[in-house]
Order: C-alpha cells, then sequence, then structure tokens
C-alpha cells in the first residue's frame, strides 16, 4: 500500500529542507504503518525464521513460575502473532470458528468474534480446524480456517472481508498458515487432488490470482519470502516433490527445484540467497523407493476393458502390495479408479527421498541441476521446522532427539537424545537471547544453550497439551497450551 503524502498542509520550507523531508518523510510515514522491526506478526516470526532478537528471555518457567499473565482460550493449535496493540489466536468450538485478540500488554482480552462452522473438513487426529496461525499488518489481521476461507478484522474486530475457499479433499486436514507478500494474503490449499494457492488483495478481499497446483499432494508447509537482488518479491512455496518461488504479484511460477518428498510440512529457514527445505513422509527414507512402470505401459498390461483407467481389481497386479492395500492413497481423486494423475502421482511418491537439503535461491525455470546442494537423511523431523540460528541448524524429531548441523556442509556437529523430555514434537524451534526453545506434545519445554555442542539449560513442565510454535517478543516467552495462553516474564 502506498503511504500517504506526508504533512500535506505543511507550510513551504527552504529548498534543502524541502529535499530532506521529501527524502525522510515517506520513510518514517510508511515506519508508522508497519510492525516493529522484529515482531513476530506471521507464524514462527519474522519470515517464518523462529528467530528472536529479543535479550533476557527466561529459561527457566512454568504454570507457577515466572508467570506475567495466563488467559484461557477456546481450544486451538494456531500459533500466536503480534500486532503494534494486540496478539491474535485463532480457536474453534463444535459449530464455531473464533479470532481473538488479547492486550500485549496484559492478556485481556480485547474482543472475540466467531463465525458459524458450516462445513466440517476431514482432520487428523493431531490437526485442529484452527491450526493455520493468523498474519497481522501491523493493525488488522487475517486469519484462515478451511472449514470457510479467509476473514480481515481491523484493530477493533471489526470483519473488513471475507473471502469463502473451495474445501480441499485432503484427509488430514490444513495446516498451512497465511502470509503476508506485499498487499496480498497468500493462502496455500494442498490436497489429495484440487490442490491450489490463492493470492487476496489484503485491502479488499478481491481475490486478485490462483494457481492451480494439480501435481502437488496434500501439503502443510507456511511459504516465506525472497527478494533477489534487484528482483520482484516472489512466494517460495515447498510442496510435493519440488518448490516453487510465484510472482508475490502475478502468481506466476518463476523457477523451481526438484527432489523433494511427496508430503511436506515443515516451513523453509533462510539464509541469503540459501533456503533450508525439510521435507518427511512415510516409506520415503533412503532405500524404501522403487522404480514404477510409466502409465501407458501399466495400460498395456492391466487396463483390461480398455477404458484407460484402472480399476481396484486391474490395479492388484501393477501396484506393489504394501501400497496397493492403501487404495486411498492411490485413488487420490476418489473414482474409485486410478487415472493418469493418480497413477503419475504414485510413481513420482516411490521414487521421493525424505531430506533437509540446501537450496540456492533464483534463476529462472527448472533450476534444480544447479540449485541443489547437500543433503542429509537421518533423525528427519516430521512436523517441527528447521531452526537456523547463530549459523547452526537445530532439527528435533519426536522422542526428543535433537540433530544440529553446519549449514555450509550438513555436517553433523552433535545429535543426543533429550532424555527428560522424549515427548512428540509438533511445535517448531524457535532461538533468541542464545537460547533455543522447544515444546513437546505433552507440555515438556527443553531450553537450550545455543552452539554446535549445545546444552540443556532447563526443561519445564507445563502440563497440559502444546502444539502451537512459541513467539519471543518484547523479552518475553508466549506459549500456547491447548486451553491458555501464557507470558513468561
Amino acid at each position: 500500500m502506498r503511504p500517504p503524502r506526508p504533512f500535506p498542509n505543511a507550510p513551504r520550507c527552504p529548498a534543502d529542507l524541502g529535499r530532506l523531508l521529501f527524502v525522510l518523510c515517506p520513510l518514517l510515514a510508511l515506519l508508522v504503518q508497519t510492525p516493529e522491526a522484529g515482531d513476530w506478526t506471521r507464524f514462527r516470526g519474522p519470515n517464518g525464521s523462529g528467530v528472536s532478537t529479543s535479550q533476557d528471555l527466561p529459561h527457566r518457567f512454568g504454570p507457577q513460575e515466572n508467570v506475567s499473565w495466563k488467559t484461557s482460550l477456546p481450544p486451538g493449535h494456531s500459533s500466536p502473532v503480534f500486532s503494534r496493540e494486540s496478539i491474535f489466536v485463532t480457536g474453534f468450538r463444535e459449530d464455531s470458528l473464533s479470532t481473538t485478540a488479547l492486550d500485549r500488554k496484559t492478556g485481556k482480552i480485547r474482543w472475540t468474534r466467531e463465525i458459524p462452522r458450516d462445513r466440517k473438513g476431514n482432520l487428523h487426529r493431531d490437526n485442529s480446524p484452527a491450526s493455520p496461525s493468523p498474519v497481522t499488518d501491523g493493525s488488522n489481521v487475517y486469519v484462515f480456517f478451511q472449514d470457510l476461507g479467509l476473514l480481515a478484522y481491523d484493530a477493533r474486530g471489526n470483519e473488513l472481508w471475507r473471502v469463502p475457499l473451495d474445501p480441499v479433499n485432503t484427509p488430514f486436514g490444513i495446516a498451512a498458515s497465511p502470509v503476508l507478500a506485499g498487499d496480498h494474503v497468500v493462502q496455500v490449499c494442498d490436497g489429495e487432488s484440487g490442490s491450489y494457492m490463492v493470492a487476496v488483495d489484503k485491502n479488499t478481499g478481491q481475490v486478485d490470482w490462483r494457481d492451480e497446483r494439480p501435481l502437488v499432494r496434500r501439503g502443510f508447509s507456511t511459504p516465506v519470502l525472497y527478494r533477489p537482488q534487484g528482483g520482484e518479491l516472489q512466494v517460495l512455496v515447498p510442496g510435493s516433490f519440488r518448490l516453487v518461488a510465484y510472482s508475490a504479484s502475478a502468481g506466476e511460477r518463476i523457477w523451481w527445484s526438484r527432489g523433494l518428498t511427496w508430503q511436506m510440512k515443515p516451513t523453509p529457514v533462510m539464509d541469503g540467497d540459501f533456503a533450508y527445505v525439510l521435507g518427511w513422509a512415510g516409506a520415503a527414507d533412503p532405500g524404501n523407493q522403487e522404480d514404477v512402470i510409466p502409465f501407458e505401459e501399466a495400460l498395456g498390461k492391466h487396463d483390461g476393458d480398455g477404458d484407460r483407467k484402472l480399476s481396484k481389481e486391474e490395479a492388484e497386479g501393477a501396484i506393489s502390495p504394501d501400497f496397493y492395500r492403501s487404495w486411498h492413497n492411490l485413488d487420490l481423486d476418489l473414482d474409485d479408479y486410478l487415472d493418469e494423475r493418480d497413477w503419475e502421482l504414485y510413481r513420482l511418491r516411490r521414487s521421493s527421498v525424505n531430506s533437509i537439503q540446501r537450496i540456492r535461491l533464483g534463476g529462472k525455470g527448472d533450476v534444480t541441476g544447479t540449485a541443489r546442494g547437500w543433503q542429509y537423511h537421518k533423525s528427519l523431523p516430521n512436523v517441527p521446522s528447521p531452526l537456523l540460528y547463530e549459523r547452526v541448524i537445530y532439527l528435533v524429531k519426536d522422542g526428543g532427539i535433537v540433530t544440529t548441523l553446519d549449514p555450509d556442509t550438513g555436517a553433523v556437529l552433535k545429535q543426543a537424545r533429550l532424555t527428560e523430555a522424549m515427548s512428540r514434537y509438533f511445535a517448531s524451534p524457535v532461538g533468541g537471547d542464545g537460547k533455543v526453545y522447544l515444546l513437546g506434545e505433552n507440555g515438556d519445554v527443553p531450553v537450550l544453550k545455543a552452539g554446535p555442542e549445545w546444552e540443556v539449560l532447563a526443561v519445564n513442565r507445563m502440563g497440559e497439551d502444546c502444539y502451537a510454535t512459541p513467539a519471543l517478543v518484547d523479552g518475553k516467552v508466549y506459549l500456547r497450551t491447548v486451553n491458555a495462553l501464557y507470558c513468561f516474564d
């Protein structure tokens, strides 16, 4: 959005001072309209990095220790985001979906807005109708619910617009959060069929562009932003088998790098012109791959009635037994047949490999050959995103296995199990003030002293299930359990 002309009624000033004001005033006006630098305005903070510049962050806390405030909330898995005055979260009831604004200083609820939950999409038992986190421009807040679409509220809770979106065919639900790219709210909706992403004008709610993603299966990753030197703003979207860079303004695919696994959950992290992209999915560890014949060859061997698709009976001899038993993972559009798209995605799935990999950003078209750097394949997290903090990559895997990697080479720096915090992990690690904060599903919160040879400073116990990623803002740790938001000081 173009900033308003500063001081339109100011008296005319001498030429030198006028030129100075001409340069400085638009910049000052722009600063007034944007959140403070380093604020946590989207999922996982600045560009999804999970890195905070806050100082004096506590490493010991819990329900009875160092609590600045606690506010009860409707259940939900979304992570808190921060405007200049408010903290925003989403939640749900059986028949409603809610957006709540809390006072940033006191934690008191400023407003809650509920909308009817008119449809109920499929969800994995570990997912939630309120898993995607909000995003804010510092004043207004933008939220996404898979059971409706996108909504926008102003700072006082007045609804600005809503954009109903198509339901997505996914057995596990959607967890990708909306992001702001310039004046667009961008939302990724990847499923077994009908995958798409959409960009909505944040001021009007008008859909400015939409991209269909037919060769993408279910996905849960939240995009990050990239602007090459002298170039246009790009939206980096990890999806099945490839990372794609879209033009933020027009939705055109600028470049892509192949080699991702078939189901993407974590959000990438950036380092200048490099991204570190993590993906783990079932039956895709090294050694699980299979060469699958092309569709035309499969038809020639197994399409007995010549209708150019395979029924369940015809496919029995064409599909490996382990995968044939999971018919719902093959018949992606649920029409009781395997068509060419179903088969191609099966082929791609059986060739994909889980990894975290370094990818050089930029270019045009397919850049796989020059973009892909090192890859690491062991002890990979399922859901948590990687953290790149003070030149060390942190991974946390179910069971409390923590691995640190060298970002330049992918070499393992340290790997060990947190014997006092062997939970499952859904929340992503975050770092600030020389510390790394992890959060287990059971409410265990290990805090590490950051470094290649990290050390455990404390393991805090919340005593309640946790799925949301913590926020590190204003020298405080904000942590959402399934029923409350805590501020630790």
